[in-house]
């Protein structure tokens, strides 16, 4: 699975964005997939999941009520509305797949796209 990050930029606090990854494989909908993030200087970690149905959802304490992960499988794409920006929220942001959910909560994915940077200025 070939997975593609796009949407991050530049955004005020208090502001929002809206990150997309795309995959490859019409096999998209028996991945669950994941968004990590990575600040400088820091580890890896991770934001949120959805399941393969879209039905159930997962998500750090960090950012729970804020953020909002959504898929459409149809366009093989999965989806990170992020609200209430905090400067905090800073990082490189990668989204990763992986058939089982243990694999996604721990970080060891199969699958990971390139990172895309979002930048939240107070």
């Amino acid at each position: 699975v070939q997975l593609q990050a796009f949407g991050g930029g530049l955004a005020q606090a208090g502001g929002s964005l809206r990150l997309s990854c795309a995959a490859s494989e019409r096999t998209f909908s028996h991945h669950i997939m994941g968004w990590f993030r990575q600040a400088p200087g820091n580890e890896r970690e991770f934001v949120g999941c959805i399941s393969g149905s879209g039905i159930i959802t997962y998500y750090a304490d960090s950012v729970k009520g804020r953020f909002t992960i959504s898929r459409d499988n149809a366009k093989t794409t999965v989806y990170l509305q992020m609200n209430s920006l905090k400067p905090e929220d800073t990082a490189v942001y990668y989204c990763a797949a992986d058939s089982r959910l243990l694999s996604i909560r721990s970080g060891a994915a199969a699958y990971w796209g390139q990172g895309t940077l979002v930048t939240v200025s107070s």
